[in-house]
């Protein structure tokens, strides 16, 4: 029996620091070169270089102004802001490699669905199909203030929102353009046949979209779908839509029910289990030897910012811990912020959340040699039952360069990762083939086609 593959993405932001706040200020670290084209070229062909699926780029339309009901802490240390737009890197990236996946996180509580499909289209023409996008509904309080709302749209009503606008996109991306429409026939002067090209006729709750898409179907149609909903509601959410799965996790225990309540809904969604591959994050911090893997880590948190993780904490679960003991526990209170965040750190005082997040934010980190940070890999995997792993830096691209020279090697041997890339899209590299499965139902829509 050949041993289950090991899914492999990298997890940046369009910002300095990501999620380890206070890193910034390591003399190796280059977060704060994220405006410059050249560190993400750099990146890019790094992970090329090891083989990763992916690189996962985060994003937020707001600023963390939660912890002492203000952004200050934030923008001190440099909290995921200043954030520049995620969507204009991929592009670069994917002019210095050939065949490294995309996963660019969007709104759909903010941008509107008619133009969005467009952008997402023209990035999947331009990469030759290596796009995916993260489905969010977003968090931040400060984001809907800034984007013409009174405040923050309740937790589950964003989810019904985005299931709204996964149908406006789905019918642009699948149901608009017949495959054949472009003929580009010279001799008649036909660029595109009038009679394959439908109008969507959409008229919703939310949204009202009649026309046509604007682009030809581009090479996956649907871009891949990332989600990271771990909430009841999100967890419905993800089943129907998603094809790779980001979870937070603390522990492999917690891990594990999460892993096997996403499969039991995926199977009630009507799916088979194994089209959700799902990814936790994990901060590996590696070097030759035990004793220099440690020895870095403890440098690393020399850096970490107390104030920095204070408000990382309160953006994510919506509670200001400004003021209370170290020695408290956070309490759960139902808000609308990330709901599955607030109830893993629950199980932690207020000085043990803070250490947690100060180096590799929402995800463990593991540290030794690379048999051990390859050992540790093979054991998350065996025991929670995930496919794979979102990679967290506590510096960059140091992180990644480090795993991939010492790390990547070793799961090459044990054939845990793959050696080559296969030709053709980002979801034929995961699954096999270029288009959603036909039961899916972004699919659906094909079979749906309005012709006006």
């Amino acid at each position: 029996m050949s041993p289950k593959r090991i899914y492999l993405n990298a997890f940046d932001m369009n910002c300095s620091g990501h999620q380890s706040p206070g890193l910034w200020k390591h003399p190796d670290d280059r977060s704060a070169t994220y405006k410059d084209a050249e560190y993400w070229t750099h990146l890019a062909k790094v992970l090329e270089k090891g083989r990763f699926d992916a690189i996962f780029l985060a994003d937020v339309l707001g600023t963390y102004d939660v912890y002492k009901n203000s952004r200050n802490p934030a923008v001190r240390d440099g909290v995921q802001v200043p954030v520049n737009d995620p969507a204009f890197v991929v592009p670069i990236m994917a002019q210095a490699t050939k065949h490294l996946g995309f996963g660019l996180t969007s709104s759909t509580t903010y941008d509107h669905p008619y133009s969005f499909a467009r952008k997402m289209s023209t990035l999947d023409h331009l990469t030759k199909g290596r796009i995916g996008w993260n489905v969010v509904t977003s968090y931040l309080n400060s984001a809907a203030v800034n984007l013409g709302l009174d405040k923050q749209i309740s937790h589950d009503e964003r989810y019904e929102i985005a299931e709204e606008y996964m149908e406006v996109v789905y019918k642009l991306w699948e149901a608009s353009w017949e495959d054949d429409a472009v003929i580009l026939d010279k001799e008649r002067g036909i660029f595109a046949d009038p009679d394959k090209v439908h109008d969507i006729q959409h008229e919703g709750m939310y949204f009202k979209v009649p026309g046509v898409h604007l682009c030809e179907p581009s090479p996956q149609r649907t871009p891949v779908i990332f989600q990271a909903g771990a909430s009841s509601r999100g967890r419905r959410f993800l089943a129907r839509h998603a094809e790779l799965a980001f979870i937070g996790a603390t522990s492999m225990q917690s891990t594990k029910k999460t892993v096997q309540a996403i499969r039991e809904e995926t199977i009630k969604a009507g799916r088979k289990p194994e089209e959700v591959k799902i990814l936790t994050a994990i901060t590996p911090i590696v070097a030759p030897t035990q004793e220099e893997a440690e020895a870095k880590l403890a440098e690393y948190k020399k850096y970490a910012s107390f104030e920095g993780a204070l408000a990382l904490i309160g953006g994510w679960t919506g509670l200001n811990l400004d003021g209370l003991d170290p020695h408290e526990k956070v309490k759960y209170v139902e808000n609308d912020a990330i709901q599955s965040t607030l109830k893993a750190f629950s199980e932690f005082t207020v000085q043990e959340v803070t250490e947690f997040v100060g180096v590799g934010g929402m995800g463990p980190v593991i540290v030794g040699s690379p048999e051990k940070i390859a050992d540790s890999l093979e054991e998350w995997v065996h025991v929670t039952g995930i496919d794979g792993f979102n990679i967290v830096y506590a510096i960059t691209p140091g992180t990644f360069e480090d795993f991939v020279e010492y790390v990547v090697p070793i799961l090459h041997e044990r054939g845990l990762v793959r050696k080559e890339y296969e030709e053709g899209t980002f979801r034929k590299n995961l699954f096999g083939h270029d288009y959603l499965n036909d039961h899916h139902p972004a699919r659906q829509h094909r079979k749906k086609t309005v012709i006006i």
